[in-house]
This record gives C-alpha cells, structure tokens and sequence, in this order.
C-alpha cells in the first residue's frame, strides 16, 4: 500500500511541475516604487510649451511692433516718414479743424456700457471689469507720460513738447482693446467697431496738426499694452470663490440628529 502511495505521489509531482514552471514564467516582474511619486495616478504630464507661446509673449509682440516703429519714425526713419504724411494730410484737409477727437477717446467705454446693459454677456463680470479697467488706465497714463516727458518731442503746430506718443491715441486704443477682450467670445464685429472708433481717433490727431504719425502708431501700441498688462496681472477674480466653476457656490447645512454638513448649489447659465 505504501508502494502504492509513494507512485501516484511520484506521477502528481511530474503533471504539476511543468504547470508551476509555466506560471513562474509568465509572472510579472515585481513594481519599480522608486518612481511611484513622479506621477502619481499615470496622469499624463503636462508639456511644457516654449517661451514664445508663453502669454506673455503673445500680449506683447503687437505693441512692441507699434511702439518700435512709433520710435524709428519719430527720427526721421520709415519707408513713409512723418514729414510725408503730414504733407499729404495737409494736402487732403488744408483747414479742417474739429473737437471730435476729445469725444471719441472715451466712446468705446461706452459701447462696452451699451452692450452690457443689452444683456450681452461679457468675459467678467462688471466688478472685475472695473478693476481691469482701473489698473489698465494707471499703467497706461503712466508709462505715457513719462515718455512724453523724456522724449520732449515737439508738436506739429509747435504748440508744446508733449507731442510722442499720441495720449489720446493710446486712451482710445486701450478701451478698444478691453470692449474687444470682453466681447470677443459673442461677437468679433464687437472688437471691429471699437478699434474702427480708435483708429479714427488717430486720424483725428493728425488731421487736427496735434500729432506726427509716429505719435499715433506708438500711442496705439501703448493702450494695447496697458490692456494686456492689466488682464496678465488679474489672475485671481473678485467675488468669486476660489477654485469653484462659475455659477456654482457652497453653503454650510445643518441637519437635526446628522451635525453640520456643505451644500453645493450650480446655476446653470
């Protein structure tokens, strides 16, 4: 009997061997937890874009483009130099004269007013809008007239030496700028109505004899900065709580037998 037991033991161990070999074969290699922290998760990582798509460098080529050029011209430089465009200015509007260009620098503001008060929905809210706006005027006086006051450039009709850059060029650009920022997501005509506003406010200055051309093109590219600087440096909003979407708020609940608790609430728009 014993014999006997001692066989079927033999022929079980020789069926299972190859079975055991198979398994430890296929088995897989043991988990490298050196590196579990690097990406925890297997969230893919984030690539990193190069320094020329960064936003800052988006918000900065168009006015660094406009104020160069404002600069260059303002020597004497440019395939097309103040001296001849004043001439051909003075050649189409020999004395016409108007106040026109005092009204126009503020009439993008109102637009953006109009357009909100009709219910179209804008980037942000009227309390962020208002603080863009205010940190963007400050940038944009400032920087203006500390050029004016290096540069010392004289006027056209020689009236003063406050000529480079264009003030009323760079207020109206600014608020053109901010109208299309908030409304460009509705409407691009939005952003179209407010820099053709802009730009004839531009037209104006030359054609009044208060500015040169290159006043002008560097006064656009100073607004446009101010509005861009003021957006970049508006990271967090007011008003809102942070790291909640939009329309959605938290409430602290009280429920009897069960403590306190958070009660979320999303307004969908």
């Amino acid at each position: 009997m014993k014999a006997v037991f001692s066989r079927w033991a033999l022929v079980a161990a020789l069926a299972t061997a190859p079975l055991a070999q198979t398994v430890a074969q296929v088995a897989p290699a043991p988990a490298d937890t050196t590196r579990k922290f690097e990406n925890p998760g297997g969230v893919p990582a984030a690539v990193k874009q190069p320094w020329y798509k960064g936003k800052l460098v988006k918000a900065t080529i168009v006015p660094a483009v406009l104020i160069g050029y404002g600069a260059y011209t303002a020597g004497g430089g440019g395939f097309y130099t103040n001296q001849e465009a004043r001439r051909d200015i003075q050649r189409l509007f020999p004395t016409y004269r108007t106040r026109l260009d005092d009204l126009l620098i503020l009439a993008p503001y109102v637009e953006l007013g109009v357009v909100a008060l009709a219910g179209v929905e804008s980037r942000n809210d009227r309390l962020n809008v208002g603080l863009v706006v205010l940190k963007s005027e400050l940038f944009m006086l400032g920087t203006v007239f500390a050029v004016k006051n290096l540069t010392r450039n004289p006027r056209p009709d020689g009236s003063d030496n406050q000529s480079f850059p264009s003030g009323h060029t760079a207020q109206a650009f600014l608020a053109a700028s901010i109208v299309h920022t908030e409304f460009r997501d509705k409407s691009q005509w939005y952003g179209v109505g407010a820099y053709t506003i802009a730009t004839s406010v531009a037209a104006l200055r030359m054609i009044n004899n208060k500015h040169w051309q290159s006043d002008v093109v560097a006064g656009a590219g100073f607004g446009i900065l101010a509005a861009h600087v003021g957006y970049l440096t508006h990271r967090n909003r007011w008003g809102r709580k942070p790291g909640l979407p939009k329309g959605m708020s938290l409430t602290p609940t009280w429920q009897p037998g069960g403590g306190m608790g958070m009660g979320m609430v999303w307004q969908l728009q």
